[in-house]
C-alpha cells in the first residue's frame, strides 16, 4: 500500500528529528522542509532541467543500476556510485524516500510503499508550482531523448511527445534519439512544431552535403529576469556510430570541444552573464569537458541516466564548472537556482527533486492529453501476454532482467545458439505479480530499426564484437566512451578483465560450457542492427509477444553478468 502525500510529510517530520535525510553538498536535505516539494527560492535565475524521459508520458517503476563501474579516474566518483557506496558519499539515511529514489536498494518493498514515478501530468504540476513561486525568472530545458522509448511515440513519429513539450512549457532543448526519425521529419518539427515555442539547439550537428554547415541554432540568448543567458546545445555526439545513421546520411556529429571554446568566447563577447552547456554526452564525457573548456558556468547533462543529487565541481584554467546529470523516465525534476550578481554566478542552490506520481497532483489539461494521444492504442497497449513472478528491470552495466526475457525470447523463438540485445538504458520495470503487456514490452524495445535478425557468426567475429563493445564502456579516456551499457548476451559465458585494454578485456568465451571456436560458425540471434536492409523481417516486439504468449507466466530471477576481474572494491559494483 502507498503513503499519501500528507503520510510522506509526516514521515519526513520524523526523520528530521532523527537527524536522517540528504546532508553535505548543496543538495539541502529533504528533511529539512516538511513538503519535499516545496522549494524555497534563492537567487535571481532558476532553471529546471529533465532529460532522458524517453517518451513515458506515465506514470512508471524504474529501478537504478548496481553495477555502474567506473575505470581510471572515474573510479569511485560519481557517477560511478550504487547502492549503499552512492549513500554513503551524498549522505543519504539507508532506508529513506531517497535511498528508494537513488538506489536499487529494497527496490521491490520501497517501490510497492511509495509508488509509481513520473509522468508527464504529475512533471507537469511540479513545474508550474515552481514557476509560480519564481516568477519571471525560470527556464525549463530538456536535455534529449524525448521523441523515443514508448509505443505511442513511435507510432506518432514523436509527436505525443512534441506536443506534451509544448504543453510543459519547455524554453530549450538538445537531442539524441529524436535523431532515429530521419533527418526530413525531426526538420519538420523544428521548422513547424517548435518554431517561435521552443529551441532546439545542437552546436556539434553539421551537414556535410557541400563542406560543413551547422544545421540546427547552436545556442540562444535569453533575458530572464535582466539576466542575459546563453544556453548551447550539444547533441549526442556519437550518434552516428551508436544508431542507425542511415536516418542521416548526410550529418556529422563529434565532441567537438574547441567549437564550444570558441562558442563560450563569443557569447561571452556578447554580455552573457550566465554560460550553460544543455548536453547529452553522458557525464564522463561531461566531466572531462569541463575540464578543458573555460567560461561554462554549469552543464546540465543527460544519456547516462545517472542521478546524481548533488553536482560534481570541476576545476578548470579559469575557474569551475558544475556538472549536473538528472536521471531518466520523468523520475527526477532538477531545481538549480542561480545568484547572479554584478555580471558574474555568485552563488546556487541545488536540489534533484524525484517525482512521486501519487505525492503531486496530475496537471489536468496534461492528463487530458495524454488520454487523447493514448486513446486510439488502448487496446493494443493493453494486451496482457503474460504476468512476472519476478522483478523485471533493465538498467545495469551487463543486463538487467527485462533484458534477460529478451535474450531468452530470442534463442526460444528463433531457435539460435547465441542472442545478442543492445545495452540500452530506458525501459520501464515490473513488479513481481504484475502483468506484462504489449506495452511494457514496446517501452524496452521501441526504436525505428528493430529488426529481429538471425546471422551466422564466427567465434573470432563474436569475440571482436564483444572486444569494440568493452571497450566503448571501459576505455579509460571519456573522449573514446560511445555510450550504451555492454551488450546482453544469451547461451554465452565469458570472463571480463576492465582493468585490460582493446582486445584483452574479454577472455573464456563458451557456449554451455565448450570454449568458443574461432573459426566455427554460429547461429546468433539479434536486434537493432546499423546495418543497411538486415536479413530479417519481423520486430523485436514481435519476437518477444510471441514468446510470452506462449509462456503465460514468466519468471527471470536473475540477469547474466560476466565473471568479472579487476573491480575488487569498485563502489560502481554491488552484487
Amino acid at each position: 500500500m502507498s503513503v499519501t502525500r500528507r503520510e510522506f510529510i509526516q514521515m519526513l517530520a520524523v526523520a528530521g528529528v532523527a537527524g536522517m535525510g540528504l546532508a553535505g553538498g548543496r543538495g539541502v536535505a529533504w528533511a529539512a522542509n516538511p513538503d519535499p516539494y516545496d522549494v524555497p527560492a534563492f537567487g535571481n535565475l532558476t532553471l529546471l532541467h529533465y532529460t532522458d524521459c524517453h517518451a513515458q508520458l506515465v506514470p512508471v517503476y524504474f529501478r537504478e543500476p548496481n553495477i555502474n563501474i567506473g575505470v581510471g579516474g572515474a573510479r569511485g566518483q560519481p557517477p560511478h556510485l550504487v547502492g549503499e557506496a552512492l549513500l554513503k558519499h551524498f549522505g543519504v539515511a539507508p532506508g529513506s524516500l531517497e535511498a528508494h529514489a537513488f538506489t536499487y536498494l529494497n527496490f521491490e518493498e520501497a517501490a510497492r510503499r511509495y509508488g509509481k514515478i513520473g509522468g508527464f501530468a504529475h512533471l507537469a504540476t511540479l513545474v508550474k508550482q515552481l514557476r509560480a513561486s519564481r516568477p519571471g525568472r525560470t527556464l525549463l530545458l530538456d536535455g534529449g531523448d524525448t521523441w523515443q522509448g514508448s509505443a505511442t511515440a513511435l507510432w506518432t513519429q514523436g509527436q505525443d511527445m512534441v506536443d506534451a513539450q509544448k504543453l510543459l512549457g519547455v524554453d530549450m532543448m538538445t537531442a539524441h534519439w529524436e535523431f532515429m526519425y530521419g533527418d526530413q521529419r525531426v526538420k519538420e518539427i523544428v521548422d513547424k512544431d517548435l518554431q517561435g515555442r521552443i529551441e532546439f539547439l545542437a552546436q556539434n550537428v553539421y551537414d556535410t552535403s557541400f563542406g560543413e554547415e551547422r544545421v540546427f541554432k547552436p545556442y540562444a540568448i535569453r533575458e530572464v529576469n535582466k539576466v542575459p543567458v546563453a544556453i548551447i546545445g550539444q547533441a549526442f555526439p556519437y550518434t552516428p556510430i551508436a544508431n542507425n545513421r542511415l536516418a542521416f546520411p548526410n550529418w556529422s556529429f563529434g565532441i567537438r570541444d574547441e567549437d564550444i571554446q570558441k562558442l563560450v568566447n563569443e557569447i561571452r563577447a556578447k554580455g552573457a552573464q550566465v554560460v550553460v552547456l544543455l548536453s547529452h554526452n553522458g557525464m564522463d564525457v561531461d566531466l572531462k569537458m569541463a575540464s578543458r573548456v573555460t567560461g561554462i558556468d554549469a552543464i546540465l547533462g543527460g544519456h547516462t541516466h545517472d542521478a546524481v543529487p548533488a553536482p560534481s565541481v570541476v576545476r578548470n584554467a579559469a575557474g569551475r564548472t558544475l556538472v549536473f546529470n538528472s536521471g531518466s523516465s520523468t523520475k527526477f525534476l532538477s531545481v538549480l537556482d542561480l545568484d547572479v550578481r554584478g555580471g558574474k554566478l555568485r552563488d546556487f542552490r541545488y536540489k534533484l527533486l524525484p517525482i512521486f506520481s501519487n505525492l503531486i497532483a496530475p496537471d489536468p489539461a496534461m492528463a487530458a492529453h495524454i488520454d487523447k494521444v493514448r486513446a486510439p492504442y488502448q487496446q493494443k497497449l493493453g494486451e496482457k501476454l503474460a504476468v512476472s513472478e519476478s522483478l523485471l528491470y533493465r538498467r545495469g552495466n551487463f543486463s538487467g532482467t527485462f533484458d534477460q526475457l529478451i535474450i531468452d525470447a530470442m534463442l526460444d523463438v528463433q531457435n539460435a545458439e547465441i542472442a545478442f540485445s543492445p545495452g540500452f538504458r530506458w525501459g520501464s520495470t515490473l513488479l513481481p505479480g504484475d502483468a506484462i503487456t504489449f506495452e511494457h514490452v514496446m517501452d524496452q524495445t521501441a526504436i525505428t530499426y528493430a529488426t529481429a535478425t538471425l546471422n551466422e557468426l564466427t567465434g573470432e567475429q563474436i569475440k571482436v564484437i564483444l572486444e569494440d563493445i568493452a571497450d566503448n564502456l571501459y576505455h579509460p579516456d571519456p573522449y573514446y566512451q560511445q555510450g550504451g551499457d555492454m551488450v546482453r548476451v544469451g547461451g554465452l559465458t565469458y570472463t571480463l578483465d576492465v582493468k585490460q585494454t582493446h582486445g584483452r578485456r574479454i577472455q573464456d568465451l563458451a557456449l554451455r560450457g565448450k570454449p568458443l571456436t574461432a573459426g566455427r560458425k554460429y547461429k546468433v540471434a539479434g536486434w537493432a542492427s546499423v546495418q543497411p536492409n538486415p536479413a530479417g523481417t519481423r520486430p523485436i516486439w514481435d519476437v518477444v509477444a510471441e514468446y510470452l504468449r506462449g509462456k503465460k507466466v514468466v519468471s527471470v530471477e536473475k540477469a547474466y553478468v560476466p565473471k568479472l576481474k579487476g573491480t575488487a572494491g569498485n563502489p560502481g559494483f554491488a552484487a
